[in-house]
């Protein structure tokens, strides 16, 4: 069972991007992917950037202030990076399930449909007319049009005008988001069938993340496990499958192999779709906490060694000085220390700044 959770280990990090170089640009990488988780912005960034060495934080944000990467809700009640030419198709098949997902907090926050009409107007009137708003500014659009809303029911009415298609990510003004028009930003975005998008959407997650189970992709997508099985059964004879551990593991053959050698350390941010991506987000043969780290306090982000989760790290930002604090769950050899620093290395020439670690 060891050599075939090594090989499952080898498979996910190439097709997820991790091994070898096989990109060359951000727009690029989301693409790969189909979308990228990204409530945590400045993570979802890095996420991209290690899979793209040699870019930069800020050269991902001028992307994403071009429209060329777009970050709305799609698949689950949760941002995600997303390709233009993406993002009709696959918000016309995955939205219908995340207003159901949402239909409790819906009626909680007495959000019914003449509400949702009267906000899905109000908010294409102020963007039409004043170009690329924030969440704040097209609140006072909805207090305008006599809508009532505190934080939460205006995030879900934020929320449901994204589902819509209605509206997507507009360019940063400062450190703050903006939203725009989706006909501004994608006036001639893919139009699939369901069957299509289904099709598409399962080719591209075993290629970008398998191997991986019919329920990972059903956690990951959204999407029903009938869905899942549906999707699978039309790509009979272009997709591979593996038995381990009485699961069935699918995935699309890749045509290269890995290249990397030698100890292979990454500094995955939280919600990275190494992880985030499966419904068991354990990484095979990662290791537990030890009992004594709780008194380090909150990692939020993971360390990954040769595949595996073997640590937690955080980052503490002063002026232009970066300081990574890393906790393994065992002792890191010296290679792998060695591996950590040019880690860490990367980090810092991707935001640009000076960076060191301690292993705690």
């Amino acid at each position: 069972m060891a050599a075939e959770s090594a090989w499952l280990t080898r498979k996910r990090l190439d097709s997820q991007g991790l091994s070898r170089i096989r990109f060359r640009s951000a727009p690029e990488v989301v693409r790969w992917f189909v979308a990228v988780q990204s409530q945590d912005f400045g993570g979802a960034k890095w996420g991209v950037g290690q899979r793209l060495p040699g870019v930069t934080d800020a050269a991902i944000e001028q992307a994403f202030d071009a429209g060329a990467i777009l970050r709305t809700h799609v698949m689950r009640p949760t941002w995600h990076f997303v390709a233009p030419e993406d993002l009709r198709w696959l918000l016309a098949l995955t939205a219908p399930r995340v207003h159901r997902a949402n239909g409790f907090n819906y009626r909680r926050y007495e959000i019914d449909a003449p509400t949702v009409r009267r906000s899905r107007n109000a908010i294409e009137r102020a963007l039409a007319t004043g170009g690329f708003l924030t969440r704040e500014e097209l609140g006072g659009a909805l207090r305008r049009a006599k809508i009532a809303f505190d934080g939460i029911r205006l995030a879900h009415l934020m929320m449901d005008a994204e589902l819509e298609g209605i509206i997507c990510s507009g360019p940063r003004r400062g450190k703050q988001f903006t939203y725009a028009l989706t006909e501004q930003r994608v006036p001639n975005g893919r139009r699939l069938t369901r069957e299509e998008s289904l099709v598409e959407l399962t080719r591209r997650y075993f290629s970008s993340h398998g191997p991986a189970t019919a329920r990972d992709f059903a956690w990951w997508s959204g999407l029903s496990l009938r869905d899942a099985s549906t999707g699978l059964a039309a790509l009979q004879g272009s997709i591979g499958q593996q038995s381990l551990d009485g699961c069935t593991y699918w995935f699309v053959p890749s045509r290269t192999a890995s290249r990397h050698q030698g100890p292979l350390v990454h500094l995955l941010p939280n919600f990275d779709e190494a992880t985030v991506a499966y419904k068991d987000r354990a990484m095979p043969g990662s290791l537990p906490k030890p009992a004594n780290a709780k008194k380090h306090g909150h990692f939020p982000h993971q360390l990954l060694v040769a595949g595996q989760v073997a640590g937690g790290w955080r980052r503490t930002i002063t002026s232009r000085r970066v300081t990574i604090e890393v906790l393994p769950y065992r002792a890191l050899t010296r290679a792998e220390t060695a591996a950590l620093s040019a880690a860490t290395d990367a980090y810092g020439r991707f935001v640009n700044a000076a960076t060191s670690f301690v292993v705690l």
